[in-house]
């Protein structure tokens, strides 16, 4: 289990690294590298601060599959490209960073969610991937053009197969009975039937990250107001991003 959330955090976090390293060779020397930062860590900034309201209606296998994708051919999209430094490549070439830095971001919520289903190990596991991605990434991409001699085009297309490992390590490797809920026995008495039905709402697989926090202050709104106002879920969405915003802005 603790070599599948390494290999997890590595692989999640190695294409970010990647792309940082080819960050001269992708928009040439008269672009500011900046660009290149900006792209590969805005998006991601942005999902980690919205998707924890949300990103738990997804289910992780489905979740896994669509940020393998999307990094794939973010990836794809950035090698792909021409040569060339015009605007037109370098937008191209920026959108396939904005692409990887999404699912990067996203990845790395899920994939720490998980870590709550597999024990303290796993956590550690995840840790030490997503450090060992900064060594490999930029060892790998640095070997790869200077020591092979690998142009960068090639040495970007062949990154672009790494999520595969992320699939094979979730759905071969990953114990999944952790991620379904317990089934309830009928010989149970009323009050170990609540126990475990508390246990299961705060163990389910499509719990929220901050679902017990949400609860709390729904619940605090008693009386009559309570009764004729059901908050939406823009709404509810735009008063979390509120509350978020005293993380950034003190």
């Amino acid at each position: 289990m603790p070599r599948t959330n390494v290999a997890s955090g590595l692989i999640n976090n190695v294409l970010y690294v990647i792309i940082l390293s080819a960050a001269l060779d992708l928009v040439g020397p008269t672009v500011p590298k900046a660009v290149v930062l900006l792209a590969d860590v805005l998006p991601s900034f942005l999902v980690k601060l919205c998707a924890p309201y949300f990103i738990h209606l997804v289910p992780y296998s489905l979740r896994v599959v669509l940020f393998a994708i999307i990094s794939a051919w973010g990836m794809l999209l950035t090698a792909l490209s021409p040569p060339s430094i015009d605007g037109g490549t370098i937008t191209t070439k920026m959108a396939g960073v904005v692409l990887a830095s999404l699912s990067s971001g996203a990845g790395e919520l899920s994939f720490l969610g998980l870590t709550h289903y597999y024990g303290d190990m796993s956590l550690a596991a995840w840790g030490s991937g997503t450090g060992g991605a900064g060594l490999i990434g930029a060892g790998a991409y640095a070997i790869a053009t200077t020591t092979i001699g690998l142009s960068v085009q090639t040495s970007l297309l062949a990154s672009s197969f790494f999520p595969i490992i992320m699939l094979l390590s979730f759905f071969l490797v990953l114990p999944r009975a952790p991620l379904r809920p317990p089934v309830e026995t009928e010989n149970h008495d009323e009050s170990s039937e609540s126990q475990d039905g508390s246990d299961d709402h705060a163990s389910r697989e499509d719990q929220g990250l901050l679902s017990d926090s949400l609860d709390e202050s729904l619940q605090s709104k008693t009386g009559p107001e309570a009764n004729k106002h059901t908050e939406s879920w823009t709404e509810n969405f735009a008063r979390n991003l509120r509350r978020s915003r005293g993380l950034i802005i003190p």
